[in-house]
């Protein structure tokens, strides 16, 4: 997902440098943030037998990660703001590899929860905190480039991480695969502290502030649009095995190249999202991936109720579902920066903790609708980017956008 931080220097930093090489290391921990949050839709039929819940229950564990996520981000803002950087986020990379340890191991689902929420805890401390960091550590001339590293390791994660997930679960299990993550967020962590100068933390913003920027109309009116175009989305995808399969998409090699398909989509979709929303405004870029996310969801229920296997054009559907995905995030960034433009680093933030109650809410919703069937759990997304649709026409002079 794109993001973007408060790139003001912190509080006695060292001196800005030429290299992007912190940057790079910062994107080798996004990555391995990136892929912890996504990677068990690779293998969740397999860890919920190896457990004994249902797949949709084990699906919950996708919903406690988002929501834990979205609760903690702000709260571990305030309350880390003084730590020194280095530190917090060598800690937040060890936390992050021992919870996917304890989730790999787990014996039980409740301790593969408490594995989930830990690990959630562990992604809510680094990722904000690395990009301003990569920011910090550069000269502003080359400030872009950092952020774009520091960011395209989730996007990287998306495309890459969860496929490589599930040919791991599929070849040695799904313990093995989350043990994998667990080693990556490690090397990560080793990788900050021998590269990553010594950096003060900063002054807190407390978090009274951070949530007063929710009293500005646009703002308010722009992220519920940012919780149901998520929501949409991930109905699905947290059961992208069991849905798959219903049109035709199963096996270790078919499911891996679908979800490379949707990884690559959701990198494209990103990127051209930010081209296009500065020349065409948000509200197109919008309407234009809500009508994609509907269709390609309207097409794959109507393929999963005729049990249709029409493996090419699944291919092309699920390239449309990861693009109509991730175009959402620059386009809606860009409306709540023209609603409070002097609140960026603000608003940036509570737009990330809305994303992942989105993903939280449409994996609950998918987990609902999973036992009617892999072309219900469609249909419920397909009328999710419809509400989507119909909401940001309602919402689309909240904020001072081009349309």
């Amino acid at each position: 997902m794109t993001s973007t931080v408060n790139a003001s220097p912190m509080q006695g930093s060292s001196p800005r440098q030429d290299t992007l090489r912190p940057a790079a290391v910062l994107a080798l921990g996004t990555f391995a943030v990136g892929t912890d949050a996504f990677v068990t839709a690779g293998f969740l039929p397999a860890m919920a037998g190896a457990l004994h819940v249902s797949t949709a229950a084990a699906g919950q564990s996708v919903s406690l990660f988002a929501g834990a996520y979205a609760l903690a981000s702000p709260l571990l803002a305030v309350a880390t703001a003084r730590l020194p950087r280095r530190a917090l986020l060598v800690a937040a990379l060890v936390l992050l590899a021992a919870a996917n340890a304890l989730a790999a191991l787990a014996p039980t689902y409740a301790v593969l929860l408490v594995g989930r929420v830990l690990a959630a805890l562990g992604a809510a401390a680094f990722t904000p905190t690395a990009g301003a960091t990569a920011a910090a550590l550069v000269r502003a001339e080359s400030r872009g480039r950092a952020l774009a590293l520091v960011i395209g390791g989730l996007t990287a994660a998306t495309a890459l991480g969860v496929p490589l997930g599930r040919v791991a679960a599929a070849g040695l299990g799904w313990r093995a695969a989350l043990g994998a993550v667990a080693v990556l967020s490690a090397l990560g962590a080793l990788g900050v502290r021998l590269t990553l100068p010594r950096l003060p933390g900063g002054a807190p913003v407390p978090l009274r502030t951070r949530l007063a920027a929710l009293r500005r109309p646009g703002v308010l009116r722009v992220l519920p649009l940012t919780v149901l175009g998520m929501a949409a989305c991930y109905v699905p995808y947290s059961y992208s095995v069991p849905v798959l399969a219903a049109v035709g998409v199963s096996g270790r090699v078919a499911v891996p190249v679908a979800l490379v398909l949707y990884g690559a989509g959701a990198v494209a979709g990103n990127l051209l999202s930010g081209r296009w929303t500065d020349r065409a405004g948000p509200v197109r870029v919008l309407t234009a991936g809500y009508a994609a996310m509907a269709v390609a969801f309207a097409v794959l229920a109507v393929l999963a109720a005729g049990r249709w296997p029409a493996v090419p054009a699944v291919g092309v559907l699920v390239f449309l579902w990861g693009a109509s995905s991730w175009c959402q995030t620059p386009a809606q960034q860009h409306r709540l920066l023209a609603a409070a433009s002097e609140q960026a680093p603000l608003v940036v933030s509570l737009n990330a903790s809305a994303i992942y109650l989105g993903i939280g809410a449409g994996t609950v919703l998918g987990g609902l609708a999973l036992p009617a069937g892999a072309a219900a759990v469609f249909a419920l997304a397909a009328l999710l980017a419809c509400a989507a649709a119909v909401l940001l026409r309602g919402t689309a002079g909240a904020a001072a956008t081009s349309t």
